[in-house]
């Protein structure tokens, strides 16, 4: 059992190319930490470096305190499980899961004790003799990770394991990996882009773009409270309905502005946001998760403040329905279809063309394309952002809230 550090961890490439920049991270004894982000983001390349397999330009790795940079991956006490599985076509199931016991020295008759062992934590004693070309796509993904369990490592690495598999043996297995990795009670630290599969899998998620940490959370506490537009945008399927808006009337009570649109805000809006009051008569972006919008009749009493919308397209997904719409309130995205939460690129939000958004609803609403409707918000939960920075305008610490949830107590918080 051990914990995992990394302290201002960078690494340069020579190239010159900076792949990830003074990261800091901390996975507790038995907590699953999982980065996730876009494609080239150095989620992988951070991993590696705890691996041993990429070296630290700078920064200090810590394995259960103890500075791990100038140790070989060999003498870590990690293992790691890849996306192409690496399997020995040659050796049956349970030689594959005993190989790294057999390069250790490690006796032919413990090696197979072991290697039993774990093929039964991993449901694979009855296939135990055959070879990879012989098993499921599943089967060979818990053979990888059978000769990593099989070393009983302090820390778990895996990167994308599961990204080769289908979509359905991809959830069975994401239950897979947590139930063997909360049976060890080892710390795993595990790389993913998909989002989905971070919030299902984290006791903790961070997320990183560009070689740089946005958001170190509970899933929970970065899906109400993205820390930027980044974090907003890329946390959530369907993705957060992001609008240009402006607020005016602190004396007299909030209002959103959005194109011919008005909302009004919570009386306690800018009590809780001191910072949407500084923000008055200027531009700000308005963040609405899909659940949190509603289709009434126009004038329902009770539904609260409303966009009038027109209904583009319905997907009836059996449990749920995403209706896509259009507004004229005015959306905000960055050109080159990637949101930025820093001040020299971030301008480009300025650009604004006509919003298109989507709701989540109840299937039973009957809707249809064509339809002109009236969306009610749940204004006490949206979100708000600074349009110059990209920054959230956070909630004042110690003021009640809908969206707050206490945290974890095993885990250790650390901001990003």
């Amino acid at each position: 059992m051990a914990t995992l550090a990394l302290e201002q961890v960078t690494k340069v490439f020579p190239n010159g190319v900076e792949a990830v920049r003074e990261f800091d991270l901390f996975v507790d004894d038995g907590e699953f930490v999982v980065l996730v982000g876009p494609s080239g983001c150095g989620k992988t390349t951070a991993l590696r470096m705890v691996a041993g397999l990429e070296e630290v330009k700078s920064g200090t790795i810590r394995l259960d305190g103890e500075v791990v940079n100038d140790i070989s991956a060999r003498e870590r006490d990690v293992a790691m499980v890849f996306q192409n599985y690496a399997l020995y076509p040659h050796l049956n199931v349970l030689d594959n899961i005993a190989f790294s016991l057999r390069v250790r020295g490690i006796s032919r008759q413990e090696r197979l004790q072991r290697a039993r062992e774990a093929a039964e934590v991993l449901g694979l004693t009855e296939v135990g003799l055959r070879k990879p070309s012989q098993l499921s796509g599943g089967q060979r993904q818990r053979v990888a990770m059978g000769r990593a369990l099989v070393r009983e490592p302090a820390v778990f690495l895996m990167d994308e394991p599961l990204s080769n598999l289908d979509a359905n043996l991809r959830v069975q297995m994401r239950s897979e990996v947590l139930r063997v990795q909360r049976r060890l009670g080892v710390a795993a630290l595990y790389v993913t882009h998909d989002q989905t599969e971070a919030m299902t899998m984290g006791d903790r998620v961070a997320v990183l773009r560009d070689g740089e940490l946005q958001q170190l959370a509970t899933p929970q506490e970065l899906y109400e409270s993205p820390t930027n537009l980044f974090v907003g945008s890329f946390i959530g399927s369907p993705p957060m309905n992001l609008y240009e808006a402006e607020i005016s009337g602190p004396a007299t009570g909030l209002v959103l502005s959005l194109g011919s649109q008005r909302l009004a805000l919570p009386a306690d809006a800018g009590q809780r946001r001191p910072g949407l009051v500084a923000s008055a008569a200027r531009e700000i972006v308005l963040g609405i998760r899909p659940e949190h919008l509603t289709i009434t009749a126009a004038g329902e009493a009770g539904a609260g403040p409303a966009l009038g919308a027109v209904v583009e397209l319905v997907e009836l997904l059996g449990n749920e329905s995403l209706v896509h719409f259009s507004t004229d309130a005015r959306t905000v995205r960055n050109r080159a279809g990637v949101w930025t939460a820093d001040a020299t690129t971030h301008g480009e939000i300025a650009g604004a063309v006509a919003a298109e958004g989507v709701a989540r609803v109840d299937p039973r609403v009957p809707v249809a394309v064509g339809d002109r409707v009236s969306l009610a918000v749940d204004v006490g939960r949206v979100s708000f952002f600074d349009a110059e920075t990209g920054d959230a305008i956070a909630e004042v610490s110690g003021v009640a809230s809908a969206k707050q949830s206490p945290p974890r107590s095993h885990v250790q918080e650390q901001g990003a």
